[in-house]
């Protein structure tokens, strides 16, 4: 037990410990063939067992609050690179074919999910609706990593993949701000009766989107360009990406004080910035950003697992994990079968299984409205599919593309 005058000084000890700590495991997971975001999660379960065992956090002031800043900052960093790398205007364009594939694995997930919690585990209506919109996400990083180490990423299938994931995580996120926006409504009229405000919160709803739509279009067309280049006067790159994530983080802030999430605001940020790919670089100036703040997200993850409650949620997860790869693979391989073929589909299919990044943040912040939206076994069970669900599907694609190798072809 550590005395009160160290609190501010051993927690800074701890999160350099964590930062080194993730610098270090990552590389070994990345041999392991292992995503990243597994161990870091792992780091966190076990900082949560050592502070059971010695406070190692909870008996220092503030100690949570700084790691819960941190989880805060990585939210951001990683839904903003989400939007930075959706390319909206390219996806759009991509509609007319991807659209089948897209809302059949987002509609037969969703409707998976629902399904398994609210008629096989009785969890009720919002719960249900939380796993549902949750297991609509994909984690494209896990399988991107696998495609291109095997050369199959630039196939026809690998960019059906990118195109598809792209098109998932924009549903969710947006499915996400709609049911954080009615969530709390329809608690409350659980508890005194039917409320009368769900239309209208859903009618203003609809209406800030279609401003912020109307925002993002000017900022796109007028103010991105010559911002950027003003930036880069500033400061050349790659340090004029801190000015960019800066600005996003205010963006964010902005979008938060219209009543939407802090992630959603990161995600509305970065579509913001990603006009040109090429202005930005991400991978060569935003990775060190993301590399510092992003893990810290998936720490705070495996803080808020108990062991109790994780060995609880086990019979739930498995129930849970059966939906999840099911409503993915046949809502992804079926409408990919024409123009993917059988090998191709299920391919696709099995590389949209992985949950993490969108999905942890929908049952995070339905964790933070209460146990009415998301109880704790509830959030402990949706842990262990994305654990699941990532390693799984990474440790079953590369066998699978070594024997379906995807050559390289562009065509319609």
């Amino acid at each position: 037990m550590q005395e009160p005058g160290l609190g501010f000084p051993f927690v800074t000890l701890l999160v350099g410990i964590m930062i080194v700590l993730v610098m270090v495991v990552k590389p070994g997971l990345k041999r392991l063939r292992v995503p990243s975001l597994v161990g870091f999660m792992a780091l966190g379960f076990l900082l949560r067992l050592a502070d059971d065992e010695w406070g190692l956090l909870s008996e220092q002031e503030h100690a949570l609050a700084v790691f819960e800043f941190l989880a805060n900052l990585g939210i951001v960093v990683l839904l903003f690179r989400v939007g930075l790398e959706s390319n909206l205007p390219g996806l759009i364009r991509q509609l007319p074919w991807a659209s089948q594939v897209w809302i059949g694995n987002v509609v037969v997930s969703g409707l998976a999910g629902f399904a398994a919690a609210y008629f096989v585990l009785h969890l009720g209506l919002i719960p249900s609706l939380f796993v549902a919109t949750a297991l609509t996400a994909t984690s494209v990083s896990v399988p991107v990593s696998v495609w291109q180490e095997v050369g199959a990423l630039r196939s026809r299938n690998g960019e059906m993949l990118l195109d598809v994931a792209g098109l998932d995580d924009i549903s969710a996120i947006t499915l996400m701000a709609l049911l954080l926006a009615l969530a709390p409504a329809a608690m409350a009229g659980a508890q005194a009766g039917p409320t009368p405000g769900v239309g209208e919160t859903v009618a203003w709803l609809l209406l800030k989107l279609a401003a912020l739509a109307g925002v993002w279009v000017l900022f796109a067309r007028y103010v991105e360009r010559p911002l950027t280049a003003f930036f880069a006067k500033i400061e050349p790159a790659p340090d004029l990406m801190l000015l960019v994530v800066g600005t996003a983080i205010i963006m964010a802030s902005g979008i938060v004080a219209l009543g939407f999430s802090l992630p959603i605001g990161a995600f509305i940020a970065g579509l913001a910035f990603s006009r040109d790919p090429e202005a930005i670089k991400v991978d060569e100036w935003l990775s060190p950003i993301h590399d510092l703040f992003a893990p810290f997200f998936f720490i705070g993850i495996g803080l808020a697992v108990s062991m109790g409650a994780l060995t609880g949620a086990a019979g739930l997860g498995a129930i849970l994990l059966t939906a999840a790869v099911l409503g993915k693979l046949a809502g992804t391989s079926l409408p990919a079968l024409p123009r993917a073929g059988a090998a191709g589909s299920v391919l696709l299919g099995i590389s949209m299984i992985p949950r993490a990044e969108i999905a942890l943040v929908v049952m995070h912040h339905g964790m933070l409205l209460g146990d009415q939206a998301v109880p704790p076994n509830l959030f402990n069970a949706m842990v262990m599919v994305s654990v699941a669900t990532c390693l799984g599907a990474s440790l079953v694609l590369y066998p699978l593309l070594r024997r379906w190798p995807q050559a390289e072809d562009r065509g319609p």
